[in-house]
């Protein structure tokens, strides 16, 4: 693997611009007339959520090395490609980076945007170092993690959190934590042998899927009410309904085969099926 190709590999670039989008939503939320004023802002604030991402993916990499060199021995730090201390430092880049842009976004230093970037970087230190332990408790900090950009784009563009915010946080939580049960699935082997508390590793692999497939469907169940509501447009439909089959498609397959191999399947391509979740939150908004 080439040393700039081992790089990107380490940041997990989609899973950072995924978050940045999440960011760009949380301020499109907050109204068309406030998203088109302080667009800049949001600009910026996409930047931090890639930016902390792939400092968190990192990290997480430099903590995971015993027990990547099990379940995933291609990634950058265990084949070799980058050396644990170079996942540190650029870790530790990104972070500064990070949360110095979020000190800078807005025409005065803003302090509320830092605490929240610097709250959730205290979370993912809390996961890696303690929390990845614990499995199922794990989970739910990574979810949170997750779910933050969201409020971090309303106050990148403005003073407030939009009360209809907490719908798309609650939808972003729980397929989230459904994803990371399912996560648990693939990683049995490597887990099992650093003792990480995970559902699967803990009941099995069948009720593992079970109850990732429970929270794939209450996600799915919520999606209606930003519609019913009426605080998307017509627009927010045709993905929203790509993304639930989606979702539906790979709890009934993850329920039918909840091997390693078919959960790792099913845990990438969900990433799909989030990416059009998070189309449906923009289109939705206009």
């Amino acid at each position: 693997m080439k040393r700039s190709g081992a790089f990107v590999k380490l940041i997990r670039p989609i899973n950072c611009v995924m978050v940045g989008i999440a960011v760009i939503v949380g301020a499109a939320l907050t109204g068309k007339e406030m998203f088109a004023n302080q667009f800049s802002n949001s600009l910026l604030g996409f930047s931090t959520g890639f930016l902390l991402t792939g400092a968190a993916m990192a990290i997480n990499d430099f903590y995971d090395q015993k027990v990547d060199a099990v379940n995933e021995p291609n990634r950058p730090i265990p084949s070799g490609s980058i050396s644990p201390r170079e996942a540190l430092l650029l870790s530790f880049v990104f972070t500064s980076l990070g949360l110095v842009i979020a000190l800078l976004t807005g025409a005065t230093p803003n302090l509320r945007c830092l605490a929240i970037a610097s709250a959730s970087w205290g979370v993912v230190i809390l996961y890696v170092t303690k929390g990845k332990s614990s499995g199922f408790p794990g989970n739910l900090l990574v979810s949170a993690c997750i779910s933050v950009p969201f409020i971090y784009g309303a106050f990148a563009v403005g003073e407030e959190l939009p009360a209809t915010t907490s719908i798309f946080i609650a939808i972003v939580f729980l397929s989230n934590t459904g994803r990371e049960i399912t996560k648990g699935i693939v990683d049995v082997q490597g887990d099992e042998m650093a003792n990480i508390k995970t559902i699967a590793m803990l009941y099995g692999r069948q009720r593992a899927a079970l109850v990732a497939t429970a929270f794939y469907l209450s996600a799915v169940s919520l999606t209606p009410l930003p519609w019913i509501l009426g605080i998307v447009s017509f627009w927010f439909m045709p993905f929203v309904v790509l993304t639930n089959m989606g979702l539906i498609l790979a709890s009934a397959l993850l329920l039918l085969n909840p091997s390693k191999e078919n959960a790792k399947r099913i845990k990438n391509r969900n990433l799909l099926w989030f990416f059009t979740g998070l189309l449906a939150f923009i289109t939705g908004t206009f």
